[in-house]
């Protein structure tokens, strides 16, 4: 008697964003307008960018991605041990959702929810995924929950575990990560968020992590202007700028720039902004914590049971945090 197949699951996509073109225009014309001009780092992570960034994940002198990995690879059986089984798992800033699938067998999801504000991206990457787990209910959700995070219907009901690994609360500010926090905490009822966190350390370690030998960084920093060229319409010329990170140890963070490299005028319907030879765009912020420093933030969110796990060099932490 022949078994009876078992029909394969598709993927489900949510786009939460796609008609706000006004509002981004908005945006970025708003921070190319102010004192210091400034962009928010998600408009790093078009499709080109987010290919960037995994080539970064891979280089010698990014040690975040392969530290965290070596903490869940050392530590996940005794983080699974505090997690129910059959949750929805739900992958916040999934890129290529590779960070999340490692932890499928440990974790045991019953539904994997990946979101991303690079959706092209995600799709691809989602349906990659659910070939290689098509009985896993799996859903893609296109948003930019820097603005807030609201999970859709689609996202399911039950317990949740949200996940964002790879040190991207950095990206927030500690007042703007205390508020993420918040939100996170009212997204998971009765679940829990599992979250990479990376520590303050030399900056002889810092700062050729976001400025590399090869110039990988540097590529996926000046891609961002193609991005905004596409978005607002404007006329930026990629080699009209350089790459620039440095350590600001007073804010515990590294800044990355776009710095002229000479006198330019940017142009885009209806404005312009002069530029002096030096002057930069602010692109990026990576704030670093220690580890009382994150946890006391994470209570202040309210979560009262915490774990925390860390690689021997101190460089990297994970966090568990329910309640």
């Amino acid at each position: 008697m022949n078994p009876v197949p078992v029909r394969e699951r598709a993927p489900l996509f949510v786009q939460l964003h796609q008609d706000d073109h006004a509002g981004v225009r908005a945006e970025l014309a708003s921070g190319l307008q102010a004192d210091i001009a400034f962009t928010h780092p998600k408009y790093l992570y078009d499709v080109l960018g987010s290919r960037l960034f995994e080539a970064i994940t891979e280089l010698p002198e990014y040690y975040p991605t392969r530290t965290e990995a070596s903490i869940f690879a050392s530590h996940a059986p005794a983080m699974a041990a505090l997690i129910p089984q059959g949750m929805t798992l739900v992958d916040l800033g999934a890129g290529n959702c590779e960070k999340a699938a490692r932890l499928f067998d440990v974790l045991r999801p019953a539904r994997y929810v990946a979101v991303d504000i690079s959706v092209t991206f995600l799709q691809d990457a989602l349906q990659c995924l659910q070939r290689q787990h098509p009985l896993m209910d799996m859903v893609g959700v296109g948003m930019d929950f820097s603005a807030g995070l609201t999970l859709p219907p689609a996202a399911g009901d039950g317990q949740r575990l949200l996940f964002y690994p790879g040190s991207s609360i950095g990206n927030f500010t500690p007042a703007e990560a205390l508020v993420f926090l918040r939100q996170a905490r009212e997204a998971a009822p009765g679940g829990g968020l599992l979250i990479g966190v990376d520590l303050v350390k030399p900056v002889s370690v810092l700062e050729p992590a976001y400025d590399d030998a090869l110039g990988v960084t540097a590529a996926f920093n000046r891609n961002m202007l193609l991005h905004i060229n596409r978005l607002l319409g404007s006329d930026f010329e990629v080699s009209q700028w350089r790459h620039r990170a440095l350590y600001k140890a007073g804010d515990a963070r590294i800044e990355m720039h776009l710095d002229a490299v000479q006198d330019v005028t940017v142009r885009w319907p209806g404005a312009q902004r002069d530029f002096k030879q030096g002057e930069s765009i602010h692109t990026e912020n990576s704030c670093k914590y220690t580890p009382q420093q994150f946890e006391d933030l994470l209570r202040e969110a309210g979560f009262s049971r915490i774990e925390q796990w860390r690689d021997p060099q101190d460089w990297f932490a994970v966090f568990l945090a329910r309640g």
